[in-house]
């Protein structure tokens, strides 16, 4: 007759691990919701002091059963290296700071573009190359699944974009902006729609700015080395910098080198190869030397600076250094600035 202990047992496990589908809670069932009225004081008692900067108003509340799918808005991605966003940005906008290894930096993101557009099978419609806009035809960036033993009933939505790019007068940052021109599907095109799926063909060029980035950056560690440089003279008999580097190796990430020692930046002009550049002493403090971060310190006065790169005789490029008036600087500061050249170089392992 205890036969059916070992089921009792059982069936009250079973019941145990299933609370949840055997009783049922309704906590939040449209009957449990309450507003909350203010204190009625009662007729004897006058009602209590309320300072009408701090009153709030009832709360209403919907108890509509029908559960809403509510999503915040699509986030832009910065996964790739020199990408950033502007925070006040109401638009579906990527900025890319020019990063070493990059000769022409809208002509990496045009590429890129392209690149994602032939991975999605999308046509264009529009191509100016000089103003930087790119316009597809229809395709559809949301894919819709397909069962392998039978299709989807639910036909994809498609999108046209217009892809912008807009470089800086200094060539070294350029933006990337979206923008959905047309749409066709069963859904209804909302606001919050439409930014996602803006942001959505944003992030896929992006991600792949990304990756054909790390592909550039393996054949640079291929073929690039430190650069020693070297005390000389340029073709016209000026003091410089000289190095057997090839010119096209130097040229394309010497501006990205003085970045990193406190220069900024202001115009490159690729057919002279004259840079122009605002150097700034570095705040230096005691926990840069504690933590390895001591930016090297030039033997050079603040102010902007032209340099000019070179291809020398040798088949070398020079490096020679001007002020901002165009005068050659003396030997000596060109010494002093070698060596700290140099020595920031095999610090941190820079290469160039």
């Amino acid at each position: 007759m205890q036969y059916w202990i070992p089921k009792a047992l059982a069936v009250s496990v079973l019941v145990s691990l299933s609370g949840c589908s055997v009783f049922t809670n309704s906590a939040h069932s449209e009957r449990n919701y309450r507003t909350h009225e203010p204190v009625k004081a009662p007729a004897s008692l006058s009602q209590p002091a309320q300072d009408p900067v701090y009153k709030m108003e009832v709360g209403q509340y919907d108890n509509s059963p029908d559960a809403t799918n509510y999503r915040p808005p699509a986030q832009v991605l910065t996964v790739a290296k020199g990408s950033w966003v502007e925070e006040t940005d109401k638009i579906a906008r990527v900025y890319f700071d020019k990063s070493d290894g990059i000769v022409d930096l809208d002509a990496f993101i045009w590429d890129t573009i392209k690149s994602v557009l032939a991975n999605n099978e999308a046509t264009t419609t529009k191509e100016d190359k000089l103003l930087g806009v790119i316009e597809t035809d229809w395709y559809a960036i949301i894919k819709t699944e397909e069962s392998w033993l039978w299709g989807s009933d639910k036909n994809a939505d498609l999108e046209k974009f217009r892809f912008t790019i807009e470089e800086k007068s200094h060539q070294r940052t350029a933006s990337l902006r979206v923008e959905l021109i047309d749409f066709k599907g069963d859904n209804a095109l909302t606001d919050l729609l439409k930014q996602q799926l803006e942001v959505r063909a944003l992030n896929q060029v992006v991600s792949e700015f990304d990756y054909r980035y790390r592909q550039l950056e393996v054949e640079m560690r291929k073929r690039q080395g430190v650069i020693s440089l070297e005390m000389g003279f340029d073709n016209k008999g000026n003091a410089a910098l000289v190095t057997e580097q090839s010119y096209d190796a130097v040229f394309d990430r010497f501006s990205g080198f003085l970045e990193r020692l406190s220069f900024t930046i202001v115009e490159i002009n690729q057919e002279t190869g004259l840079i122009t550049a605002d150097y700034s002493a570095p705040e230096t403090s005691v926990w840069d030397s504690i933590w390895g971060d001591e930016v090297a310190q030039l033997p050079i006065d603040e102010g902007q600076y032209q340099i000019l790169v070179s291809k020398t005789k040798e088949g070398g490029t020079s490096l020679t250094w001007m002020d901002d008036k165009g005068e050659t600087l003396e030997p000596g500061t060109m010494n002093g600035l070698q060596q700290a050249l140099e020595a920031a170089l095999i610090k941190r392992g820079i290469k160039i």
